[in-house]
């Protein structure tokens, strides 16, 4: 016990080094990690799309891509919780409930993967008809779903375990995983689907090979560690108060995610609505939006890992000046990219279409949304920061709220009154402005960090 907590002490520099440093060194990781996933993503869809065709391009991504991404963010909200409860026992230098909470972390993964592969599978034909797949793809979306859902244990096994990682301290193996999962999709993209000819069964093959290449990479490195968040097979089970705490803080992100995502396919609808070339300019616009969202993400996910640490070894100080300082980057970093994309947009639209009116669309969507951009930059810094402290369901209830009820009702009460795609879009920074007030009201006279006390540090450091 002694040893591990030594090495801890001399690997753990979040509750000890320079604030601004030990943020930075959280996020270029996480960020050249969303960089590759995406990259990860557009292999697939450029592979499938030359060399088989567009049908099988439908198929790996659209409907299939919505079903896969709204259960994995479920699981993936899930996880947070597990990322959230190590870092702050392991703040506080709890080995034993580091311990526990590794275990039970990594048995989640592997029920919950079994359980949404035997759902999956027989059950991926009847989602995508609900969901009005076109015929022509029906059959392929089925393939490339089923094939996705029996390999799914490898990519929540790595989720899970790069959480645990990014939980003590450690954000670059994650990514080094990510970039070797990577370059072996490419790879195998290229020899499954354009040298064998596999279509979207090889296409689905690459990627479930690719994410159990990162998922042993991570158990590895967990078995070998001599640190306290170390992982022995023999140890892996369900430690029942341990997984009650991990879901009490999951549970909420997890359904946040969902909301989320259907909030947004309501706003897609509405888009859908107006007309083709309103949607050729939306998809475009999504390129370019990913640049702010992968950024402001990565502080996100830093700041709940800093204050998790500090908040569990009992600094609340440290907490509250570490949360004013990534909120002063993540506005610095806001501002720049939202200049760069208001006076760039033109010329970046081109790269995607010279169609005259979707350009038109498009830089006008842009130049009215990205203006606004700083308004969300309180909601993802302020929601990390209190889901860190183990504040889990009252952020969920503001972001519920304030974003996905108050999106839908605008989108139901205003968009047939004043119809068009500026009412549509408005949604965004109308929810924004009201959900970082609710943020900053809650964080300032409510949370846990403001008025953290003996009870609260009390049950980390003991």
């Amino acid at each position: 016990m002694e040893e591990e907590n030594l090495v801890s002490e001399k690997q753990n520099g979040i509750t000890e080094g320079v604030i601004w440093k030990q943020l930075l060194l959280f996020f270029f990781p996480i960020l050249f990690g969303t960089f590759f996933q995406q990259l990860y993503n557009a292999v697939d869809a450029v592979v499938v799309g030359r060399f088989v065709g567009k049908e099988a391009l439908s198929a790996v991504g659209g409907g299939t891509g919505t079903v896969i991404n709204l259960l994995l963010g479920f699981f993936v909200g899930l996880a947070s919780g597990a990322t959230v409860v190590i870092s702050q026992y392991y703040g506080a230098k709890r080995a034993e409930m580091v311990g526990y909470a590794v275990h039970t972390a990594i048995a989640f993964s592997l029920v919950g993967g079994f359980l949404m592969m035997l759902l999956g599978i027989p059950l991926a034909p009847a989602i995508l008809r609900a969901m009005n797949t076109p015929a022509d793809i029906l059959d392929l979306g089925i393939l490339y779903i089923r094939i996705y859902f029996l390999g799914i244990i490898g990519n929540l096994i790595y989720n899970v375990g790069s959480g645990i990682l990014r939980a003590v301290g450690d954000s670059r193996r994650p990514l080094y995983f990510l970039i070797v999962s990577c370059l072996s999709n490419i790879v195998l993209d290229i020899l499954f689907v354009a040298v064998l000819r596999m279509g979207v069964a090889g296409a689905g093959l690459a990627t479930i090979i690719s994410q159990f290449l990162s998922a042993v990479m991570v158990v590895v490195v967990l078995m070998r560690t001599n640190d306290m968040h170390r992982l022995s097979l023999r140890r892996i089970g369900f430690d029942g108060r341990m997984f009650a705490r991990i879901l009490r803080i999951g549970f909420p992100a997890g359904l946040e995610s969902v909301l989320y995502s259907l909030s947004n396919i309501i706003i897609q609808t509405a888009i859908n609505g107006e007309g083709t070339d309103p949607v050729a300019a939306w998809t475009v616009y999504g390129k370019l939006d990913v640049v702010f969202w992968m950024v402001i993400s990565a502080f996100g996910i830093s700041i709940t890992t800093f204050v998790g640490q500090n908040y569990g070894a009992g600094k609340s100080e440290r907490v509250r000046k570490g949360v004013r300082t990534c909120l002063a980057m993540s506005f610095g970093t806001t501002i720049v990219i939202s200049a760069f994309l208001y006076l760039a947009c033109g010329t970046i639209y081109t790269l995607f279409t010279k169609d005259a009116e979707v350009l038109r669309i498009g830089v006008e969507m842009t130049r009215f949304l990205v203006p606004t951009y700083f308004t969300y930059v309180c909601i993802e810094i302020l929601s990390g920061a209190l889901r860190g402290a183990g504040d889990a369901w009252i952020p969920t209830l503001i972001s519920l709220s304030g974003i996905c009820a108050i999106r839908v009702a605008w989108i139901m009460a205003a968009v047939p009154v004043w119809p068009g795609i500026r009412t549509i879009i408005f949604s965004y920074p109308l929810t924004w402005v009201i959900t970082s007030l609710l943020f900053i009201l809650y964080y300032c006279f409510f949370s846990k960090i403001k008025v953290v006390g003996k009870k609260e540090k009390s049950e980390y450091v003991r």
